[in-house]
């Protein structure tokens, strides 16, 4: 098998990154009516659910530690999945997201850096609208 038969091969067995987010944000529209951040890396297959609960559970010190792509990566997934919500007339809306289990509940971090406009991004989700009435 020479190069292009091998990507051809990998083509046809994935589809491109921008038709599986569209599916992935229009399932969890229908079944949740919001679409989240850490719901489309578990759909995705970078987050293991049992990597989320340890990040809930305080067994991981930030979200990112667990995701299995690089930072460029995990961005070019936040920056396509932002813009086609808000294109779909989607509202963002933050999200505190804290720790399970006994004790004191605290504040997730989701980046090693912990700056304020990444966890922001992070922490947003996009809601339909409410219909008029």
């Amino acid at each position: 098998m020479n190069d292009s038969e091998a990507i051809l091969t990998v083509t046809q067995r994935q589809p491109p990154l921008e038709t599986r987010l569209s599916t992935i944000t229009s399932a969890l529209l229908g079944e949740k009516g919001y679409i989240s951040f850490v719901d489309v890396f578990l759909r995705l297959g970078y987050l293991s659910p049992s990597d989320y609960e340890n990040w809930r559970f305080k067994r991981l010190p930030y979200l990112e530690r667990a995701i299995t792509r690089n930072r460029g990566h995990i961005n070019q997934v936040m920056k396509t999945v932002r813009r086609n919500s808000l294109n779909g007339k989607l509202k963002p809306s933050r999200t505190v997201y804290t720790s399970w289990g006994k004790g004191k509940k605290v504040s997730l971090r989701f980046s090693q850096s912990g700056e304020p406009q990444i966890e922001d991004a992070y922490a947003t989700h996009f809601v339909k609208p409410r219909a008029s009435i």
